[in-house]
């Protein structure tokens, strides 16, 4: 019964592809393009092939060979689906590692980058910092991008030769600060190169502050219930 089916779908393959030569210059075939035919006629080809292997394979296993199948069709769709719609689940990733992680950037179309409010209730932002990830807090109060010694360090900056010349005020009272200038700050999809900042004495700073010099570049930034919005220029 198997053997008659399997002569009857390549009769019935050979002749449509018989049609497809005699009549390839006619533009349309039964309803269908030509190219749209020529098609159905790959496919049913390839599904001819793939169960006839699956037959062979299994012979009088026929349960275990359509469990088979229906186990690479739900794979197949599934892969089907995950690349439809990849960006969306990427969007979805993103936004479940910005609670798991707070501090770090989920960039958005449009310059836009946000980040959810940390356990404390600050905005921790992990910014790269001439390529160095650095931790830092968003400041509106700061004039400038201020850096830990630490910081500093981490980003390639030369400490043996800062003049701490700047005044400044911190949580511990007033110090002072050196002035240097960034190559370039990175926040998610938001870049700014040249950006001025400050690297705070030993010991006066426990927290980077990414403060006025970066964030008075960028065409806007907001607090939104949970969430700080940086949009660039």
């Amino acid at each position: 019964m198997r053997s008659r089916l399997l002569w009857v779908l390549l009769l019935l393959l050979g002749i449509g592809a018989l049609v497809l030569v005699l009549r390839h210059d006619q533009g349309t075939i039964a309803g269908f393009e030509t190219g749209d035919f020529a098609s159905l006629i790959y496919k049913i080809a390839l599904l001819i092939f793939i169960g006839g292997a699956v037959l062979a394979l299994f012979r009088e296993r026929i349960a275990e060979a359509f469990q088979a199948a229906i186990f690479w069709v739900v794979i197949g769709l599934l892969l089907a689906v995950g690349y439809t719609y990849r960006h969306d689940l990427r969007d979805i990733g993103d936004r479940v590692l910005s609670e798991l992680l707070p501090g770090r950037a989920v960039s958005r179309s449009g310059g836009i980058v946000e980040i959810a409010r940390g356990n404390r209730g600050e905005f921790a932002v992990i910014a790269e910092i001439n390529g160095a990830r650095i931790s830092t807090v968003y400041d509106t109060g700061a004039s400038a991008v201020v850096l830990t010694q630490e910081a500093a360090k981490a980003a390639g900056l030369p400490l043996d030769f800062l003049n701490y010349s700047v005044a400044v005020e911190t949580a511990n009272g007033r110090t002072r600060a050196a002035p240097v200038t960034l190559d370039r700050i990175k926040v998610g999809g938001i870049t700014e190169r040249a950006v001025p900042a400050l690297i705070a004495q030993p010991g006066q700073l426990r927290t980077s502050l990414l403060g006025m010099s970066f964030l008075s570049r960028l065409k806007s930034s907001e607090v939104r219930g949970d969430r700080l919005v940086l949009r660039a220029n």
